[in-house]
């Protein structure tokens, strides 16, 4: 029977699979792209959120700390008294505060400092802030620099003379920066790694779904190269046996009468190369498209077996009455190319240009048997690839059949026949009215 090749290269170097593959790529990395710009712009605006959180929540600490301070200070006798100021809560730890009475002549002076003293700030710098507030008479904040040169963060807050409701000095909170820096760095690092991870998976779903996306174009394009790399194919064969016909016929006396039969066959097959490559086409378009209609399958077949080339093979047709909802010129096509492929490659050993066929039609099922070596049922699915032909012949004719079954939901099967050789099956669908029939009965 036939003998197979591969042609798995020259579907991977199909130029349509290339140019759709680059542009597959292209859209991959222009949605990868916009994840990026997208993630990072979301990202940019929960850090800068986060940071201003941060520093809010510092200041409103600040300012709690600074006003249950200046709210515990008061005078007695015109003189200012701090004891409430060492047990509460709100001057211990950080940030650390600090009371300033206005004195006159001198300002701001340091009456009162908080248990713990996490920044040096310079005398100065605590009473310029002191005194905004005093001049103010609200909270004043400020970002100021210890001696040592790090940030640092002052919020003063008013108090008054109780006797006389002047403003009389000020509480002072020392904050740090850095207040929640672990937490902020942990966040960033959670975001850069949630990005990651999200513009991989974003790359992953954009490659799939662009694969996706294009795979009608994919397909198009397949079946038009197809369709032309079928016609170059099998149109090459009967075009060569012409053109050298007539290079014969033309330097040979007489010549025209001796080769017009070989002419004629040649013309013949080429017709049938073209009505298959149309037929393929048809069904690489649109399988969706088969016209059925009830058909007499025993007369289609005994009408195409009648038509076979003389050659001197030998043809026996056991065809029984039977009707199929098909498509005439699909399943014409399809039983041409079954006796076809039986001639070619079924002969008879011994016998090279012969061949002994014997064609039965029973129900829904064509069967085409033959003589020839044989071919294991494992080995079918290799048998339907396009080009498996290099001994001549179709090249593309057992693929057509078995797509034109699989428009009919119906299948192609081979098995070994007894004494010798191959049938090929073709299944069709039977009838409707004749379903239902065998249903009611």
């Amino acid at each position: 029977m036939i003998r197979t090749q591969g042609s798995g290269s020259a579907r991977r170097r199909s130029p349509a699979r290339t140019r759709l593959r680059r542009l597959q790529l292209r859209l991959t990395a222009a949605y990868t792209l916009i994840t990026v710009v997208g993630l990072s712009c979301l990202s940019w605006l929960v850090i800068r959120t986060d940071d201003r959180s941060r520093e809010s929540a510092e200041y409103d600490e600040m300012r709690r700390r600074a006003s249950v301070a200046a709210s515990l200070v008061y005078y007695e006798d015109d003189r200012i008294r701090l004891d409430g100021l060492t047990d509460d809560e709100a001057t211990a730890g950080t940030p650390q505060i600090l009371v300033l009475e206005d004195r006159p002549g001198d300002g701001p002076a340091v009456v009162f400092r908080g248990s713990v003293q996490q920044f040096d700030v310079p005398a100065a710098t605590v009473a310029r802030a002191a005194r905004a507030a005093m001049r103010e008479e609200e909270p004043v904040r400020q970002e100021v620099s210890d001696r040592t040169g790090g940030p640092v963060r002052l919020l003063a807050v008013p108090f008054w003379h109780d006797a006389t409701d002047e403003v009389a000095g000020a509480a002072v909170a020392v904050g740090d920066p850095a207040y929640g820096s672990a937490e902020h760095r942990s966040l960033v690092l959670s975001l850069v790694v949630g990005c990651a991870a999200l513009t991989a998976l974003a790359a992953l779903t954009g490659h799939v779904l662009s694969g996706r996306s294009m795979r009608p174009a994919w397909q198009a394009l397949e079946q038009q190269e197809r369709l032309l790399a079928d016609a170059a194919h099998e149109l090459r064969t009967p075009v060569a046996v012409m053109r050298g016909s007539v290079e014969v016929a033309e330097q040979a006396p007489g010549g025209w009468e001796t080769h017009l039969p070989r002419l004629r066959r040649a013309a013949d097959r080429m017709g049938q190369v073209v009505e298959t490559l149309l037929v393929r086409g048809r069904l690489e378009a649109a399988v969706d498209s088969v016209r059925t209609e009830p058909l007499r399958l025993d007369q289609l077949v005994e009408e195409v077996c009648a038509d076979l080339p003389e050659g001197g093979h030998r043809l026996e047709l056991r065809a029984a009455e039977s009707v199929v909802d098909a498509d005439p010129a699909l399943v014409r096509v399809a039983v041409r190319n079954l006796l076809d492929n039986a001639v070619r490659h079924g002969r008879t050993p011994g016998e090279a240009d012969r061949a002994e066929l014997l064609v039965t039609v029973r129900g829904p099922e064509v069967s085409v048997a033959d003589r020839g070596p044989g071919v294991e049922p494992g080995r079918l699915p290799e048998l339907l690839e396009r080009f498996r032909s290099p001994g001549g012949g179709t090249g593309i004719g057992l693929s057509l059949v078995h797509r034109v079954a699989l428009a009919h939901r119906g299948t192609l099967t081979v098995r070994a026949r007894p004494g010798g050789g191959a049938v090929f099956v073709l299944r069709l669908a039977p009838a409707r009215s004749r379903r239902r029939r065998a249903g009611t009965g």
